[in-house]
């Protein structure tokens, strides 16, 4: 993620007041992206999204893909990969669409998770989510469309439900945290995740820390962000991401507390 240059410098973090402006020019951006996908005509088949002069600019791009060993404890027990797979178009609208899974587990407890994102290059908004979750016996798989043009958005074939501003979804989230700027020691909170019940989002700046993974040795800060809902980064699950310290803001590893005890990913190897 190359953390913008003028929003993160090469040392340290920004503070709270840099968030808020641009959440500001987000929620902006979003307003007028809204107006121009209502009036763009529809897509021709077959022609490739390319990103807008206007798109935002963050520290990933298409082709980025993280790998990452998974580990109950010290014991290796499957895989896990964070992706920016393409740019597409929903409903006139170019997003990234991004993939972040992960695969492993015990004999008696397995974990097979897929949250799958579609959010919009300009504002950062969610536009289509999926969500499969698999963690032993606890199963759910959901499909979100965004309609931020109306302020709605629609789980499966249920009706349309209020959401927020400028709304993000579980995996939008995590690309997200990598473009804000960030004080070690503070607690962010957004409401910004797309169900309304499920705010606010939380994210804990704990300390910075030197460590060594599978794919080298890595100057990083560490976050707790904390969801109010089911998955990994639950309340329950008190999960801790590293992410680099520079200018790429890669997660190089990632801890979270289960019921039967820790799911930790470790980055082994990135493209882009």
């Amino acid at each position: 993620m190359t953390w913008l240059s003028r929003v993160f410098p090469r040392r340290g973090l920004l503070g709270a007041a840099t968030v808020a402006t641009l959440l500001a020019s987000q929620v902006s951006a979003q307003a007028a992206t809204d107006a121009q996908a209502s009036a763009a005509p529809a897509a021709q088949a077959g022609s490739a999204p390319r990103l807008p002069a206007n798109a935002a600019l963050v520290p990933f791009s298409v082709g980025e893909k993280l790998d990452y060993e998974v580990r109950f404890g010290s014991i290796k027990v499957g895989s896990g990969s964070m992706e920016v797979r393409d740019l597409v178009d929903v409903r006139g609208v170019t997003t990234w669409h991004t993939v972040f899974r992960i695969k492993g587990g015990i004999p008696l407890y397995r974990v097979n998770d897929s949250y799958e994102s579609w959010f919009d290059v300009v504002t950062l908004t969610s536009r289509r989510f999926h969500q499969d979750i698999d963690q032993g016996s606890y199963e759910r798989k959901r499909r979100y469309e965004f309609f931020n043009e109306r302020g709605t958005y629609q789980e499966n074939d249920k009706p349309e439900q209020p959401t927020v501003a400028a709304p993000l979804d579980d995996g939008s989230f995590l690309y997200f945290v990598r473009t804000i700027p960030l004080q070690v020691g503070k607690e962010y909170s957004f409401s910004r995740y797309f169900n309304p019940a499920s705010n606010p989002v939380t994210i804990k700046v704990l300390r910075r820390e030197t460590i060594k993974v599978p794919a080298g040795t890595f100057v990083t800060v560490v976050l707790q962000p904390t969801f109010k809902t089911k998955g990994i980064f639950s309340e329950n699950g008190k999960a801790e991401v590293w992410i680099t310290d520079d200018d790429r803001r890669m997660m190089v590893q990632m801890k979270s507390k289960l019921s039967i005890g820790s799911l930790n990913l470790y980055l082994r190897g990135s493209s882009k």
